[in-house]
């Protein structure tokens, strides 16, 4: 890794000075951001942390004064060109004909893995990590919520695998409970099977509210319940007509997914886990935890934990398992982690979900501690707050697919009025990649736990930090290289490279490493995005102000390396975030 060599041979002349291995300096170096500010150092030393007994009250001066003592006893050499020290930094500008070089050689020679072979992943175990998201309920809405649990899932999935991991991606579906007996009863009142087969997600929910309507009449509970019963003892002809729906909806959720560019390794659900749920039961009931309460509800108490409610409800009054919704029955989660540990003897268990579930999750860890398995501490809840305001033009957004066709179809309408779309093979293919990105970026532009205002037409602007500004960006840089040709490194004169605007962007593209590194430790690909955005508003300007057209050869091939190093790192983030790089616009 380019930014890696830099730090080992900062690092190295500090150890001397510090009287520190250089191992445990490296991580305290850090790649500079770049600045509007002309001069900027490449990388600078933390002094707070590489001094002993240096706490947060320590004064500012005595910081600066101990960096300003360091710098004095480091010498410039063939790397660092110059060293400063700063407010308890210590700066070190790096030889700009060996930045430029030493950068655009690892990006060359990195290709889609650069970044990720940086020295500051090298202490992180490869690791299996299972990550739950998406899993919507069949035949209810696929909400806002479920989409943002698609995208996170997705980012979490692809930056783990990149980063050398091994993933397994599961769907959790809603595919059981008395939502189900309902259903069934309506299909028979309700249903059509030729809608069922074109269109299950539409027709299912369909069905759904119409019988919905009709639910308060006792004997349409009556039928209901019965319906449900009779699922639950197996009753082959209801089983059947359980399993067309399960079956159905599948194929047209891998259909949508498919438009997202998300895949899973495998599709469960809650009805996978009904015995199963009935033996955790039993195994809460042996070990004490499972108490029961005046009417017969069996609960676990968990009062012990004092920022958790008291107790978990985790069986109904007649002894069945609750498979309501996720915040009552955490039995059913408990026996899919107990599953998923046996079958996939995982290292991390990642779930993604609206932050309405936290306390749920909280809830199911610590029973699984209770129940003594201490793996339970390897869970994970990433959460995300609420999206408002995202309708479409014909009202509240219900499907999934009526997102995707609706920033489509906006995204077709701006493209259509200018000038270059006619050009495009395929323009509603382009549209739909480059709304995709729209959606990815509004979304993962602030913390995920927090809520957000949707607007289409922030989304949507072709300038500005958004996702069609990442992908204009990158099908420009992407014609560039139509235009000129592919630029070999080896004739490229990075001597021609020493103008500010390239510089920045070579000083930007240094930090790649640090970026990933952040995001692998909090899950967030809110960094990401905002080196991304960064990228392409240096590459905006260094492609005004660095023309390739025109210039001399040397310097043409040289910056027109640039650009494609630009490009190559750009294409990479992206595709982390869920987000396929368009090359025409």
């Amino acid at each position: 890794m380019a930014a890696g060599s830099f730090r080992r041979s900062i690092a190295s002349q500090l150890s001397k000075v510090l009287d520190l291995p250089p191992e445990n300096i490296i991580k305290s170096i850090s790649a500079v951001p770049v600045s509007k500010k002309r001069h900027v150092a490449d990388f600078q030393l933390s002094i707070a942390s590489v001094i002993e007994n240096s706490s947060s009250d320590c004064l500012a001066q005595d910081l600066h004064l101990q960096a300003q003592q360091i710098a004095e006893r480091l010498k410039c050499d063939s790397v660092v060109s110059e060293i400063s020290a700063g407010p308890g930094t210590v700066n070190f500008t790096i030889n700009r004909e060996l930045l430029a070089k030493t950068v655009l050689q690892q990006v060359w020679k990195d290709g889609s893995e650069y970044g990720v072979k940086s020295e500051l992943f090298s202490t992180v175990p490869r690791q299996k990590a299972v990550i739950e998201f998406s899993s919507p309920n069949i035949a209810k809405k696929f909400h806002i919520g479920h989409l943002r649990s698609t995208i996170v899932g997705n980012f979490i999935a692809n930056l783990k695998l990149a980063l050398g991991h091994e993933v397994v991606r599961i769907n959790y579906l809603g595919d059981w409970g008395m939502q189900f007996g309902l259903l069934g009863v309506g299909f028979q009142s309700f249903g059509n099977k030729e809608k069922l087969k074109s269109s299950p997600l539409q027709h299912l929910f369909e069905v759904y509210v119409q019988i919905n309507k009709a639910a308060e009449d006792e004997n349409t509970k009556k039928l209901a319940k019965d319906f449900f019963r009779k699922l639950e003892e197996h009753d082959e002809q209801t089983l059947s007509i359980w399993k067309q729906f399960r079956d159905l909806s599948i194929e047209e959720y891998i259909r949508i997914y498919k438009r997202l560019g998300v895949h899973f390794d495998e599709y469960s659900g809650e009805s996978f886990y009904q015995k199963k749920a009935q033996e955790v039961l039993k195994m809460l009931e042996d070990k004490g935890l499972l108490q029961k309460t005046v009417k017969g509800t069996g609960i676990v108490d968990l009062s012990e934990k004092k920022d958790l409610s008291t107790v978990s409800t985790v069986m109904r009054s007649d002894g069945t398992s609750l498979y309501i919704t996720r915040q009552v029955s955490p039995n059913v989660d408990l026996a899919a982690a107990i599953d998923r540990m046996n079958k996939h003897s995982w290292d991390t268990m990642i779930y993604v979900t609206d932050k309405s579930q936290s306390n749920h999750f909280q809830h199911l860890f610590q029973m699984l501690k209770l129940m003594g398995y201490d793996w339970a501490e390897r869970c994970q809840h990433v959460s995300f707050g609420l999206v408002q305001g995202m309708k479409t033009r014909r009202g509240e957004v219900i499907f999934l697919e009526d997102v995707l066709n609706e920033v489509r179809s906006r995204m077709l309408q701006n493209m259509t009025s200018t000038k270059t779309t006619k050009e495009i093979q395929d323009p509603v293919e382009t549209a739909e990649k480059v709304g995709l990105a729209a959606l990815i970026i509004q979304d993962f532009r602030g913390l995920l736990s927090s809520d957000y205002q949707f607007s289409w037409d922030r989304a949507l602007q072709s300038r500005g930090d958004t996702g069609v500004f990442l992908q204009y960006t990158h099908a420009r840089l992407h014609s560039l290289e139509q235009m000129h040709g592919t630029a070999e490194l080896t004739d490229a004169n990075v001597a021609c490279l020493l103008e500010p605007d390239a510089v920045s962007v070579l000083q930007h593209l240094l930090r790649y490493d640090e970026v990933l590194y952040r995001s692998s430790q909090d899950l967030q690909p809110k960094h990401i995005v905002s080196y991304l955005l960064t990228l392409s508003h240096l590459a905006a300007v260094a492609h005004k102000t660095l023309p390739v057209k025109g210039s001399a050869p040397d310097v043409a091939q040289a910056r027109l390396c640039l650009f494609q190093a630009a490009r190559s790192v750009l294409a990479n983030g992206m595709k982390l975030l869920g987000i396929t790089p368009v090359t025409q616009m």
